[in-house]
């Protein structure tokens, strides 16, 4: 039995859409869960939409993820290079062997040729003509040409492209992993361009001789490619590789929220999530476009959330490990139909993962946010206890800091309506006794401060629950936080007295 092998290949063109991000989650957890390989692979041929910058923002998104390329640009494998920009050379001879074989043909027809025929042959039921096998006949290609003429284009450096030649009636099958057995009758499918003029292959053959050359064993992508599946299962039986073919996988679509249509980056902008895992700033137009890890993701909530977006383990369980999912992935449980994305699903993830993190593993990720809004002298310690208290009110990283600014420092507003009806003289001199009090709690601690608190309040004949929010809203500034008298206790004498003081000041005024 070969050693399963797959691989991740996409185009270095801008920002990982998290559809991208899922198909590579797929083909990695698909090869660890049958201990072999997963590939990166660059396809880079398109220069015309390569991206300065692009691959290695896609390097730094798999990483982010935990998804590790064994073999790649930046790991260096038996079946270098990983760039198909490097493997240039080797893609002509397939493509020149297929035109030797009558499976490919010449074709030298300018833009200005295409854009004739397909005004020329249009037609109500053919509204958009294509090169196939119906008009290759009228075209500039060495099918339709004499041996000589084509020897006299090519000895005057006519530029030309190398095409597929589709065989006429013929019905391609072939076994999906996810939709089982698929025909497409070959008619349908126009001749392919494979070599582009400038020596570059296009994705039709670079992926298949590619994938030979790897010794690829498994091929993940998205639906939208099932129509160029016929063209690439005669490439491999073509070039004789038909035994060596790897098992095809067309992936289901991440839809919009709404369900109608592929998820965009339009969708993002409009209902505001992000669609890519991490900010992508286009160096053409300057626009920045903000990332999942930027918006307060982390990474083992990011690809739990895309694993389920397609794919259930038949199990009520939603929360799962990067290694349980190797565990129990499978490809019987990858669904047909599109994944619908749901934000609120997805923070969700978020925020059980940063409930169920250990606080210390949270530190280094909780700190740059409060040192970003200039709280800096914190003490490690203290900062892991504050972590701890409030990390099950965080949905994102981000919610970090006003989850607990009020540990650090007095609140700069305060939410006065959430008291100010029922506020009177009693619970104003209750405070101010309550203030003194503080300074004679012998042990300090939440408890012991909860008890005083509350024998305080019966002295003064108010229920305590009715004075718990006001305090609140002295310490925190608003109506959230943990456990009033746990912050007290956190805060210190000192603090709870100056945040009281100024309470009382600012209603009194």
């Amino acid at each position: 039995m070969r050693r399963v092998r797959t691989r991740f290949a996409p185009s270095p063109t801008g920002g990982l859409h998290l559809g991208g991000v899922r198909t590579a989650l797929y083909s990695y957890l698909f090869a660890k869960h049958h201990g072999g390989d997963f590939v990166l692979r660059i396809e880079d041929t398109d220069r015309n939409r390569f991206v300065e910058g692009a691959e290695q923002y896609i390097v730094d998104c798999l990483n982010w993820c935990g998804i590790q390329a064994d073999e790649g640009p930046h790991q260096p494998g038996p079946y270098a290079p990983y760039r198909q920009s490097e493997r240039k050379d080797q893609y002509r001879q397939y493509a020149e062997e297929l035109v030797k074989k009558g499976y490919a043909y010449y074709a030298f027809d300018t833009a200005e040729d295409l854009e004739q025929m397909r005004e020329q042959y249009k037609s109500p039921g053919n509204p958009s003509p294509q090169y196939d096998r119906h008009t290759r006949k009228h075209m500039k290609n060495s099918l339709s040409a004499t041996e000589t003429q084509v020897k006299t284009w090519m000895d005057e450096g006519l530029p030309y492209v190398i095409r597929i030649k589709m065989p006429e009636n013929e019905t391609i099958i072939f076994e999906d992993m996810i939709r089982g057995e698929i025909h497409n009758e070959s008619a349908l499918v126009d001749d392919k361009v494979l070599l582009k003029a400038d020596g570059m292959p296009t994705y039709h053959l670079a992926v298949v001789v590619d994938d030979y050359l790897m010794k690829i064993t498994h091929a993940f992508r998205g639906e939208e490619w099932l129509p160029s599946a016929p063209v690439h299962i005669k490439l491999w039986e073509y070039l004789g590789w038909a035994d060596h073919m790897p098992e095809w996988a067309h992936l289901p679509l991440i839809l919009k929220p709404e369900g109608n249509g592929k998820l965009s980056k339009r969708d993002g902008d409009r209902l505001g999530f992000p669609v890519f895992a991490m900010d992508w700033k286009d160096p053409q137009s300057g626009e920045l476009m903000t990332g999942f890890k930027e918006m307060g993701f982390l990474p083992e909530a990011f690809i739990n959330m895309l694993a389920m977006l397609g794919w259930h383990s038949g199990e009520e369980q939603e929360i799962f490990t990067k290694e349980e999912l190797i565990r129990k992935f499978s490809m019987e449980r990858v669904h047909k139909g599109g994944a619908r994305f749901d934000f609120e699903k997805a923070k969700w993830f978020n925020h059980e993962w940063i409930k169920h993190t250990d606080s210390s593993t949270l530190l280094p990720l909780v700190q740059p946010i409060l040192e970003e809004k200039e709280i800096k002298e914190m003490n490690v310690d203290y900062l892991v206890q504050v972590i701890s208290l409030v990390k099950d009110r965080c949905t994102l990283l981000n919610d970090f800091y006003t989850q607990s600014v009020f540990f650090f420092q007095s609140p700069t507003s305060l939410d006065l309506e959430a008291v100010q009806s029922k506020w009177n003289n009693e619970k104003a001199n209750f405070f101010q006794v309550w203030s003194d009090e503080l300074g004679q709690i012998q042990e300090w601690n939440a408890p012991a401060i909860e008890n005083r608190f509350k024998e305080l309040a019966t002295i003064h004949q108010i229920k305590a629950g009715e004075l718990q929010m006001p305090y609140r809203i002295m310490l925190v500034g608003g109506k959230y936080g943990p456990a009033v008298f746990l912050i007290s206790e956190f805060i210190g004498v000192k603090n709870c007295q100056e945040r009281i003081k100024h309470f009382l000041n600012v209603i009194g005024n």
